[in-house]
């Protein structure tokens, strides 16, 4: 445990994400005993004696262990103006922490889940790319890949929505949350099939009636994406996709739609007929996600198909004529190192994906990963920069090239995950769920629709409820929660 101390609480958060990054999400409290590293954070300033206005003063940052290391690092800066001072404060932190550990972070002083906003804003304000790339390195102490990357993903980004009419446009999410078996470091909202198929029934015909009211609502509106995820919409029969899929399309008009995408995460869900389906109903894009190909590790994982059986639904989606599949994979799975990884890579360069997108292994909360973390701690690692820089390369050779990253808080080394894609093949739905740029209307169990707020910079969430029964049951009270949302958005209600 991390002992934090602080005079003012101003830079908790900031404060609080910088240790967590160098010491692996370490638990950080403000109780002293037992904690084996002490961060007092102190801020002096001058104050006017007869008006009360406080200038420029000095953070100081005292470091101790319980082995005897003190340090102590000190920066000038108007602590009252966050604006200004914040990256001065968190880059004399940064070298702090980086001095005591002897660690770089690849994303310096960067905490957030964009990293890719600053390159955006900045170029969109028309400044130069070295000067941007200045602006990571210097100010925010990222190393120069993360800086290239960035500014690459950024113009890639401008020129995918260069034609887009966000107050005009939006996309729609529709939730499956069904798998065959829960994924051992999953927290999406997901039950097993097997226990759920007589439900499934029911569930689809909520969930037409939600998006019914959505699509009766935006009318006015240019939908121009649609996403069917979960879950694994693939563990529905071949009807029920077909059925599903005619309903989408008999509700929305799609006389704008630029991508229709459906999530065929696991590879022992699919069959030749589930994929004509989907084919024969108009999808675009789909998703066959390994994970690794190992099946050593998948057996360990939870998930109950192995390497041989995602190459063969790779063939089959081939054969039925689908021409954008993505995979994705995950860097630093429980018993995976650097070789593993590049084994991984090397099968999947063979299959040649249209995308490919890497996610870092995170250790999210309600995973049961972490709900079982002592059996599993010796066998995590977590992933490195080498092993995505290794990636990067493969994917580069492959001719695919990085279109969105974001970052979570729950990777260890707070590395990012990112989507590489082939010219023209890019998903559009996974950029704008990370940047925010027009509103995304979710249903389903667990969905969470954003609106967005252009012209006041803000987003407003109307969340449904997560379990399949309450959904069913409830399903006018999760409408009813979207439609003062609806109305304010130019909707029709």
């Amino acid at each position: 445990m991390i002992y934090l101390k602080q005079q003012l609480d101003l830079y908790d958060n900031d404060i609080r994400v910088m240790l967590q990054a160098f010491f692996d999400n370490e638990k950080v409290v403000r109780t002293k005993a037992g904690s084996r590293l002490s961060l007092v954070v102190d801020y002096a300033c001058k104050e006017d004696e007869e008006t009360g206005a406080k200038s420029e003063g000095v953070v100081t940052f005292s470091l101790t262990d319980d082995k005897g290391y003190e340090s102590v690092e000190k920066e000038a800066a108007d602590y009252w103006d966050k604006k200004a001072s914040k990256n001065r404060i968190k880059a004399a932190l940064y070298r702090q922490l980086s001095a005591y550990t002897g660690k770089t972070l690849p994303w310096g002083t960067l905490t957030g889940v964009r990293p890719t906003k600053i390159a955006t804003e900045l170029l969109e304000n028309g400044v130069a790319e070295e000067a941007i790339h200045r602006e990571y390195t210097d100010t925010y102490l990222t190393i120069p890949q993360k800086a290239d990357i960035c500014i690459e993903v950024a113009k890639r980004e401008q020129q995918l929505f260069k034609d887009f009419q966000y107050e005009e446009e939006y996309c729609v999410y529709i939730g499956i949350p069904f798998c065959p078996s829960r994924c051992l470091y999953c927290s999406f909202t997901s039950y097993p099939i097997a226990d759920y198929e007589d439900k499934a029934g029911d569930y689809l015909k909520a969930l037409y009636r939600e998006m019914d009211f959505v699509a009766e609502a935006y009318r006015n509106k240019r939908l121009v994406s649609i996403y069917v995820g979960g879950g694994t919409p693939s563990v529905l029969s071949a009807a029920q996709l077909e059925e599903l899929i005619g309903h989408i399309r008999q509700a929305f008009s799609l006389q704008y739609l630029r991508e229709f995408c459906v999530e065929c995460g696991r590879p022992d869900s699919l069959t030749e007929e589930k994929l004509q389906a989907l084919k024969k109903s108009g999808v675009q894009r789909i998703s066959i996600n390994p994970q690794t190909m190992s099946d050593d590790t998948l057996k360990l994982i939870g998930r109950a198909h192995t390497a041989r059986q995602t190459k063969d639904a790779f063939a089959m989606a081939r054969q039925a004529g689908f021409d954008n599949i993505n995979m994705d994979i995950i860097a630093g799975l429980p018993g995976e190192g650097m070789e593993e990884l590049l084994h991984t890579l090397s099968e999947i360069r063979e299959l040649k994906p249209d995308s490919l997108t890497v996610h870092s292994l995170a250790i999210k909360r309600a995973a049961n990963l972490n709900r079982e973390w002592e059996q599993y701690r010796k066998l995590v690692f977590g992933s490195t920069n080498e092993m995505l820089t290794a990636v990067d390369r493969c994917a580069r050779e492959s001719g695919l090239f990085p279109y969105y990253l974001y970052r979570q808080k729950n990777i260890p080394g707070k590395l990012e995950n990112i989507g590489y894609a082939a010219e023209g093949k890019e998903c559009v739905y996974n950029i704008l769920i990370m940047e925010e740029k027009l509103d995304i209307l979710a249903m389903g169990a667990g969905a969470a629709s954003k609106f967005i707020f252009r012209d006041e910079n803000r987003i407003e969430r109307a969340e449904n409820v997560k379990n399949v029964d309450e959904y069913i049951a409830r399903v006018d009270e999760m409408m009813e929660r979207k439609q003062k949302l609806f109305s304010r958005k130019g909707g029709v209600v």
